[in-house]
């Protein structure tokens, strides 16, 4: 027969066991919880990042109140767009209501700035074909400008020649609204696309007093013209805003010549520097904090 002491000390070790049981319990349940928690975080992201944060294209409404504008531009419109990549996360379909937004704000001008499609993306014929009958849907009052991207190939001059856009690598073009006074508009190719500034700026030689707005593919291309050129206002593209952000100045994807300009917007002395966040994707084919979107300015003299 067991004594006491031998009772109690048996008694004892199980409630230990027990104890040891119910812990080893509680630290399975915790880490089971934590890996719960890290795929439902980590599926949420991707959830987002996939199918929430390429969609819900935003228009972004500026206003531009300059006194070198013409009168005759009070009100000028201006649709900016870039980096469709088309292939990536936008399809046919999305680019008809993506021009159905654009028309239903009738402006008078409407840039691309590169981009046109993916890359990595194998087209058709017939998606070429679907592609210029979309495109050619586009309208703008006065009307439309481009210049190519680091991904454009060989076949974007004649898909945008044909869609009604004027084309302005290495160019410029003067542009005329009820007056006799024009303002400037001046193209500069992609930086790995034969770019060449100097021919692009031939026309301002002779014009340097009006309003001068420069298209760019990559931001970074204004460390060739700062101090040079008289630029009121440039429309850039290529950064996607830095594609995954934190915040606005944290991004972790700097492309290659936007990575010192890649955010939405730059006050560059007396010149204002506007970079689209571009509507597609690249190969990735994801974005976090930095959603798709297309500029819409509005011009005003100070006296309106």
């Amino acid at each position: 027969m067991n004594s006491r002491e031998e009772i109690n000390k048996e008694i004892h070790q199980e409630i230990e066991q027990e104890e040891k049981e119910n812990k080893r319990k509680k630290t399975t349940i915790f880490i089971f919880k934590i890996i719960l928690y890290i795929i439902i975080v980590f599926s949420l992201f991707y959830i987002y990042t996939i199918y929430i944060s390429t969609n819900g294209l935003l228009f972004k409404e500026k206003r531009i109140i300059t006194k070198k504008i013409p009168n005759s531009f009070d009100s000028l419109k201006i649709i900016h767009f870039s980096d469709l990549h088309f292939g990536s996360t936008i399809d046919i379909n999305d680019l008809k209501k993506i021009i159905i937004n654009i028309n239903e704000r009738t402006p008078d001008l409407i840039i691309f700035t590169g981009d046109l499609i993916e890359e990595e993306y194998t087209i058709s014929d017939e998606e070429i074909e679907e592609l210029i009958k979309t495109l050619k849907k586009l309208s703008a009052n006065i009307g439309m400008y481009a210049i190519n991207g680091d991904e454009d190939d060989d076949n974007f001059t004649t898909i945008m020649k044909q869609c009604g856009f004027t084309v302005l690598d290495n160019n410029s073009d003067l542009i005329y609204k009820d007056s006799n006074t024009p303002i400037l508009i001046t193209g500069i190719s992609s930086i790995k696309k034969g770019q060449n500034i100097e021919k692009a700026f031939n026309t301002y030689l002779q014009n340097n007093s009006l309003y001068h707005i420069v298209l760019m593919h990559e931001g970074d291309t204004f460390k060739e013209l700062e101090g040079k050129y008289n630029i009121d206002l440039i429309l850039a593209g290529n950064s996607l805003n830095g594609q995954i952000c934190l915040t606005k100045d944290i991004c972790f994807i700097r492309r290659e010549n936007s990575y010192t300009y890649f955010k939405e917007y730059y006050q560059l002395g007396n010149t204002e520097m506007f970079i689209s966040s571009g509507i597609g994707s690249d190969a990735i084919g994801f974005r976090f904090g930095a959603r798709p979107s297309i500029n819409f300015f509005r011009f005003s003299t100070p006296n309106k």
